[in-house]
């Protein structure tokens, strides 16, 4: 079997140990759980290292990222971490927690049996600890124009869509950019800088699918590469992982059935 060894720089390494908290009666609390962060700063040139924490669940609310805040607040102020509306609509504190992506706002403690090991999105460049650098990412997003499209001049009112026609959004449009799927997908990791990746690619057949959007053609074009479009494996990877319950793979294959239809 092939053994392989990451770089001396890349090797993460054994981090602070944080003091366990303490009850108000001084004694240790009755329900406690241990947190092991990811730490990482590209600036203070050290290996990434695994910091652990233990917090007072007395004291704290019922998701992961609850912990975060609490930690953050009460024990390490340095711990760096994205969030915003804490109800799973925003996609900011999308990381990989007890070894699958997900929300931090949205996955509950209690689903992780021992400590909650959290991590970065995966194979992605780290900008300090919880923090991924998804300009790539974002960029793909732009690339695929997710805007409608029309040559027609504007109506007077709303341009009108059958309930029929706006039925075959649903499962599309509820995307929230949070990355989960497409750090989730092998052919991501590996094609990153020419393959879309899940998320782009459910956006994109979002607008393929609006029977209001006049960009069909130049749609397809854009994604008539071996690459862009073509790099998916069907490994479900994204379907598993995303927080919204969307199945990526699915967008994909209708993508490919277009391609497969106007060439007949």
């Amino acid at each position: 079997m092939v053994q392989l060894t990451l770089p001396k720089n890349s090797k993460i390494r054994k981090g602070k140990v944080w003091p366990a908290p303490k009850a108000a009666n001084g004694k240790k609390p009755k329900r406690s759980k241990e947190f092991k962060v990811y730490r990482y700063d590209p600036d203070a040139g050290d290996n990434p290292r695994v910091d652990p924490y233990t917090v007072d669940l007395e004291s704290c609310g019922p998701m992961v990222l609850d912990a975060l805040i609490k930690i953050k607040n009460e024990v390490d102020p340095t711990l760096t971490f994205r969030r915003s509306c804490r109800e799973g609509v925003c996609g900011s504190c999308a990381m990989n927690i007890a070894g699958g992506n997900t929300l931090a706002c949205t996955k509950a403690i209690s689903d992780v049996s021992g400590a909650v090991n959290i991590y970065p999105l995966p194979h992605q460049p780290v900008v300090k600890d919880l923090v991924p650098d998804l300009t790539n990412f974002y960029a793909q997003y732009s690339s695929i124009k997710p805007y409608l499209q029309t040559k027609t001049p504007a109506p007077e009112k709303e341009r009108i869509q059958t309930p029929e026609d706006r039925a075959k959004l649903d499962g599309l449009y509820e995307c929230i950019l949070c990355a989960c799927c497409s750090t989730a997908c092998p052919s991501y990791w590996w094609n990153s800088e020419r393959y879309l990746g899940p998320a782009a690619l459910l956006q994109s057949y979002r607008w393929l699918a609006d029977s209001r959007d006049e960009a069909t053609g130049e749609r397809l074009d854009d994604l008539e590469d071996p690459f862009r479009l073509y790099r998916c494996h069907t490994i479900m990877n994204c379907a598993n992982t995303c927080p919204k319950g969307l199945n990526p793979a699915k967008a994909i294959g209708e993508i490919k059935q277009m391609m497969v239809k106007r060439k007949v």
